[in-house]
């Protein structure tokens, strides 16, 4: 028997909890709320059912709100937690209000109970499918979702200063603090630190909790925390006998791995996906101690680094819907303008690495209305610039000019609208599809044509009333890069110009060198990205990082480290953005991708930059893509559900030991791998293009 579910109106799950995850950020005391809006669930919602009985039975119900309960067009006023149905055909109607919460139902008879296959409307005369999740226990409604929790301690206790101990719990962490073995009364101050010196530092930690206790035995903080480095220190009269923690975590498969002759490289992997997780919660976050928050830019590259490591479905579409929002739409997401983009391209990325069209089929009224906003925010050109006072154009943290038209903002849009453009043509809107396509066609010869400068070989930053701002910048090269945009002989001459060439502004945030180092990847760069993030997040890591930072200046010294925001510890040292070696291993050295909707078609490409041999796993919808290479043997273990294409060179004949090899160039061979979770074995001697 099919167990019953609670269901609700689609999306509102989502947006009540992403309301709740908004609400938590303080600082210092202060609450901080978000500076955008935040919509949540709709309070007044109906569900419906029709059901063919062969015999009557008894429905039990249970609902999070006020409800009642119609059958056949008629009152159950006695419909208090059940009511009879008889046999035959019956249509139910449960109407639910709850203006305080989650409005949500459970329903569960012989053969009726509560699931997707129910439909559900917010008043608007209109029906769609009913939304549910693992919530299958009439004792355990949504409203009652938490995270999951286990007891660590630290790994060193020592003094710090009358009446207070500084405790070590060896690595970032986020938890709730336990104090045992309380004595006395008195007042405890817990201070909370990503480093010790913040723990250390009362007056400028970002984060502490302050209680009185009256004779408890243990205590623990109300508020979740970010830390590694806790300071206690309690009023003479009271003791702390012992400190440890509740570590609070989402569960997660670690399906994707990554080994490889560099021991370096292998950590650098291993804190991407420790900080990955930290930050992968109940949504995407952009970091555990500061913000807490969805950001769609920070979201973005967390949706790609987790297709190579988690695999996570759920906690995308979490973070999809609660960014969107509901309509209207009167503002950019997070009231920054390329994030808006941001939101497009994960949808088209969501559906490559998934095959879940049914969640953009739900989504795509709203990708129409978020594009017709930023399409009402272009000017006579038709390109789009911010509006002052309302519009963070934000790009990255860099001292640049954001006036006038960005030309990283209208590669950005150009993208958007083939995007949408082709969601409409899969829908069946034609006509919107024959639109969104002429003005990306319009708007990328306008781009191309404005921006060009053939001197300095690259796009040039922006215009401003027509002035060409002729700064050379990084960020509109390589997303041009990225999405095709250039001829094969202006891609040679960005590489070379602009994104190796020193002289051009440096990208100093793992939040753009994510895309960045992604591109040069794309241009076969395969060494000199392993020598960068050996470098970039090595850096980190010889400075005693256990996750990865916001921001990392490789000049700075001692605490300086820590400084952000003109603040001694504003920075964020574990932030998602820094785990981006995730996705260039997995997609660009193992190189594994999809090429079809959820690997119904997959390449297999894997690039060596420099190493001696790696291996991984690289994980799918149906299972995973294992590989191993060295200089001379290629090992695949191909996925469940799709045909895969292993492309490699090699300056010798190879051969293969399971398919045929086929030589498609000078030194270029691809390998089918048509049957499921076998093992191809290639032997092939690596020329300089596989390293």
């Amino acid at each position: 028997m099919t167990k019953a579910k609670w269901i609700w109106y689609p999306g509102d799950f989502e947006l009540w909890l992403h309301a709740r995850t908004m609400m938590r950020r303080d600082e210092r005391g202060m609450y901080i709320p978000p500076i955008w809006k935040i919509d949540s669930c709709h309070p007044n919602v109906k569900f419906r059912k029709i059901v063919e009985l062969e015999r009557g039975e008894t429905v039990a119900i249970a609902a999070n709100g006020r409800f009642n309960v119609m059958v056949n067009g008629r009152y159950r006023y006695d419909a208090a937690t059940s009511f009879e149905l008889e046999a035959g055909r019956s249509e139910i109607v449960v109407s639910i209000m709850n203006d305080q919460s989650l409005p949500t139902i459970y329903v569960e008879g012989t053969t009726v109970h509560s699931d997707e296959s129910w439909s559900a409307s917010y008043q608007n005369n209109k029906w769609t499918d009913a939304a549910a999740w693992i919530f299958d226990r009439p004792e355990e409604p949504p409203v009652l979702y938490r995270l999951a929790t286990e007891r660590i301690e630290p790994i060193r206790s020592e003094a710090a200063g009358p009446n207070a101990r500084l405790l070590d719990f060896g690595r970032q962490t986020f938890g709730y603090v336990e104090l045992r073995g309380l004595e006395g009364r008195g007042r405890v101050r817990v201070f909370y630190g990503e480093s010790e010196e913040e723990a250390q530092s009362e007056e400028f930690c970002e984060t502490f909790d302050t209680a009185d206790i009256g004779g408890e035995t243990s205590y623990t903080v109300p508020l979740g925390r970010a830390f590694r480095y806790v300071r206690v220190r309690t009023d003479p009269g009271l003791i702390v006998r012992d400190v440890g923690a509740l570590y609070e975590y989402l569960p997660l498969e670690y399906r994707g791995s990554f080994r490889s002759s560099d021991p370096l490289l292998d950590e650098i992997w291993d804190v991407s996906v420790r900080t990955l997780h930290l930050n992968t919660r109940e949504f995407f976050l952009d970091g555990i101690k500061r913000d807490r928050w969805v950001w769609s830019g920070d979201a973005y590259q967390s949706f790609l680094m987790n297709y190579y490591s988690f695999f996570d479905e759920a906690v995308c579409r979490r973070t999809l819907i609660a960014l969107r929002g509901n309509d209207p739409i009167e503002i950019h997401l997070n009231t920054i303008l390329d994030y808006s983009f941001y939101w497009i391209l994960s949808l088209e990325d969501y559906v490559l690495y998934t095959d879940d069209t049914d969640f953009i089929a739900m989504m795509y009224p709203k990708l129409v209305t978020l594009m017709e906003f930023c399409l009402n925010r272009t000017n006579e050109n038709g390109m789009i610039v911010g509006v002052p006072g309302e519009d963070w154009v934000f790009v990255d943290w860099a001292e640049m000019s954001k006036d006038g038209e960005l030309c990283v903002e209208q590669i950005l849009l150009c993208r958007s609208l083939e995007i949408v453009c082709g969601f409409a043509r899969q829908f069946g809107h034609e006509n919107e599809a024959e639109r969104y396509g002429r003005l990306a066609v319009e708007l990328k010869e306008k781009v191309l044509s404005a921006f060009w400068d053939e001197e300095q070989g690259g796009l040039v930053h922006s215009r401003v009333d027509g002035v060409l701002n002729r700064h050379m910048t990084k960020y509109a090269n390589l997303f041009a890069v990225l999405f095709g945009y250039l001829s094969s002989e202006r891609t040679e001459t960005v590489k070379r110009e602009v994104l190796k060439n020193e002289r051009v502004q440096p990208i100093t945030t793992p939040y753009m060198r994510f895309h960045e180092l992604a591109c040069l990847c794309e241009l076969g760069e395969q060494e000199y990205v392993r020598e960068e993030m050996r470098a970039y997040w090595g850096g980190m890591l010889k400075l005693g990082a256990t996750s990865f930072w916001e921001e990392y200046d490789p000049t700075a010294e001692g605490a300086k480290h820590f400084e952000m925001y003109d603040r001694p510890f504003g920075k964020s040292l574990c932030h998602a953005w820094g785990a981006s070696p995730i996705y260039l291993l997995g997609k660009y050295y193992l190189g594994v991708r999809p090429t079809a909707p959820g690997y119904a078609a997959y390449v297999v490409e894997p690039k060596l930059g420099g190493l001696e041999w790696m291996e991984g796993v690289v994980p799918t919808p149906g299972g995973t893509v294992s590989l191993y290479a060295d200089a001379s043997t290629i090992r695949v273990r191909s996925a469940q559900g799709g045909t895969g294409l292993l492309k490699f060179r090699s300056s010798e004949p190879p051969s293969a030991v399971e398919g045929t090899v086929k030589r498609i160039g000078d030194g270029e061979y691809e390998l089918v791998l048509e049957r499921p979770d076998v093992t191809y074995e290639v032997r092939y001697t690596a020329s300089n293009l596989n390293s």
